[in-house]
């Protein structure tokens, strides 16, 4: 019995389509060859189970400019991830866990982007969580769901790509001593190699002195291009150079909603979505299946085969 998936795709308002036509290489007559094409490769990877609907396969395409070779790779990494990074998607569901660290406010979409054609807002305050109830981990799992909510449903962010405003206000010891810079790693293969978003900047503001030793062993582990677009600022007004200040929310200074009204915009999202990460756990890849070298979690960042071995012994 043939699998039906949807081919509905949101059409883009004009600034969006000349984005994606100028940036992308998106070429509307072209879009269903291609979904076609990958359809097509995913039916016969024997490793591979993967969701195939129009909407979630050209978000993989945008954030690849098109290049299908670029598209399958990271397709299958974002599917292998789910067994190298057990941390972040075991146990992947909505649950009280997942909304009690959401309604903390650490994790802000804003409701509108940098400009019409712009990039998203993210602000991520790490310090709004207590570290004494949630690890960091569980909130960066958090995080990958709003992520994965976005690529089917935020055109900017898929398109223009998003800036990350990171802001340490409240970040205490409890905090700094969950840092892991393993994680860290993992974290920049997976934003490299296994998801189609498109970082355009990260701006840490209220950074504590001491905070700003971990940030630099933190670039350290980052590609050269996404070492650049990471920038500290001492003070607000120097971040409003590339977020002007009334792309902020109302919290501060600007009129990009106020807090609580992400939260709640955001909480009734991942509400909606309960049934799609139950549904989540029938995707992924079986390694055994795949033909060549398997893809886990030391072939991908090369950091764990010395820790098994010393679980092991």
């Amino acid at each position: 019995m043939s699998v039906q998936y949807s081919n509905a795709i949101r059409p883009l308002s004009p600034e969006l389509t000349k984005k994606a036509h100028q940036e992308l290489n998106e070429v509307p007559e072209r879009i269903q060859e291609d979904i076609d094409t990958l359809r097509l490769w995913i039916s016969k990877q024997p490793h591979l189970k993967a969701r195939q609907d129009a909407q979630f396969l050209i978000a993989f395409l945008r954030g690849c400019k098109y290049s299908l070779e670029k598209t399958k790779l990271k397709l299958d990494n974002f599917y292998a991830m789910r067994g190298a990074v057990p941390e972040l998607y075991k146990n992947r569901f909505v649950g009280e866990k997942q909304l009690s660290i959401l309604k903390t406010g650490c994790l802000l979409r804003l409701p509108q982007p940098l400009q019409v054609d712009g990039p998203r807002i993210h602000i991520s305050r790490y310090g709004q969580y207590d570290s004494s109830k949630h690890s960091i981990a569980e909130v960066t799992q958090v995080n990958t769901m709003l992520g994965e909510i976005q690529i089917r449903e935020d055109d900017n962010a898929m398109i223009s790509g998003f800036v990350e405003i990171i802001d340490m206000k409240g970040i205490g010891a409890g905090h700094i001593f969950q840092f892991d810079a393993v994680l860290v790693k993992k974290l920049a293969v997976l934003g490299d190699k296994a998801w189609p978003y498109r970082p355009k900047g990260f701006h840490f503001v209220n950074a504590p002195t001491a905070a700003e030793k971990f940030m630099s062993i933190a670039k350290s582990l980052m590609s050269e291009k996404i070492r650049k677009r990471f920038h500290i600022h001492s003070k607000l007004e120097s971040l409003y150079k590339y977020v002007p200040k009334e792309c902020l929310p109302v919290e501060y200074g600007g009129s990009n909603g106020t807090v609580q009204d992400v939260i709640d915009t955001w909480t009734e999202k991942l509400l909606q979505y309960k049934n799609t990460f139950e549904e989540e756990t029938e995707f992924g890849t079986n390694e055994k299946l795949r033909r060549g070298k398997p893809v886990n979690s030391e072939t991908l960042f090369g950091i764990e085969g010395s820790f098994r071995k010393l679980d092991i012994d």
